[in-house]
């Protein structure tokens, strides 16, 4: 049974697009995360990670942590995807969700991986989440108010259709690009050894306060009814196409302390 409940997640998800459950990159985003993160590992990492995912790519397990969540037996991971902070807040000063959040998933699943004693299953489900999570963390909504759910509740307009903000930086703006992820991917920014190495630079908490920059800008980029169109696609689009990059870096980064 929980097999068919996952086999039919996307078409849920696709029949229900004002369920507030969906606050993710769209699956076009994080697969350009995974894409990206490949082209970074290092030989050995990529070889141990080929293993433990039977040979599935980074990109293709990138949206498992949003399949499962049709499945309530896997509620308590649903707040691992998200920081609710005030705008002016950094993470240390924000109040933490007793469920935990962004932060403390990644850092869960990173213990899980380095742990000897873990399963092979243990540590394939916590690697898919990881990929994952690490998308979620530069998506700037993410890491967004709690009173409006990161956007979600920021009403919009996209070409005359109702939508919300979340929604517009998730997926409306990378659909409406009309590329597939590997173009995406393939055409991403060309970066020099010491510019991916600075963006490699600092811990997961400083990456979340960085972000939040960014979400401040996102928050201010609109007003509530607005129809977006072109324009703010031009205005906003490359900062997507930046975020997606970034997020493939680090988390070739994370995966290439736990694995090399």
């Amino acid at each position: 049974m929980k097999l068919k409940i996952l086999m039919f997640a996307p078409l849920f998800f696709l029949l229900n697009p004002t369920n507030n459950k969906i606050d993710f990159w769209g699956k076009n985003g994080h697969r350009v995360t995974g894409k990206i993160a490949e082209k970074h590992l290092t030989k050995r990492a990529k070889k141990k990670i080929d293993k433990l995912l039977n040979g599935q790519s980074l990109a293709f397990v990138s949206t498992f942590a949003d399949e499962i969540k049709s499945d309530s037996a896997y509620s308590k991971y649903y707040s691992w995807h998200y920081v609710n902070m005030d705008l002016d807040e950094t993470y240390e000063e924000a109040e933490k969700n007793p469920k935990g959040d962004l932060v403390t998933g990644i850092d869960t699943c990173v213990k899980v991986l380095k742990d000897q004693t873990s399963s092979v299953e243990e540590k394939a489900f916590h690697l898919k989440l990881l990929v994952h999570f690490i998308g979620d963390l530069h998506q700037p909504m993410h890491v967004g108010r709690k009173e409006d759910k990161g956007g979600n509740d920021v009403q919009v307009q996209w070409f005359g259709k109702g939508t919300n903000l979340h929604s517009v930086w998730d997926s409306k703006m990378i659909d409406d690009y009309k590329m597939s992820y590997t173009d995406l991917a393939d055409n991403a920014e060309h970066l020099s050894k010491k510019q991916i190495e600075a963006l490699q630079k600092g811990s997961v908490i400083d990456w979340v306060n960085e972000v939040h920059k960014t979400t401040k800008k996102v928050y201010s980029s609109v007003k509530v009814g607005e129809n977006l169109r072109y324009r703010y696609s031009f205005d906003y689009f490359g900062i997507v196409r930046t975020q997606l990059q970034k997020s493939g870096i680090r988390l070739a980064k994370v995966l290439n302390d736990i694995f090399d």
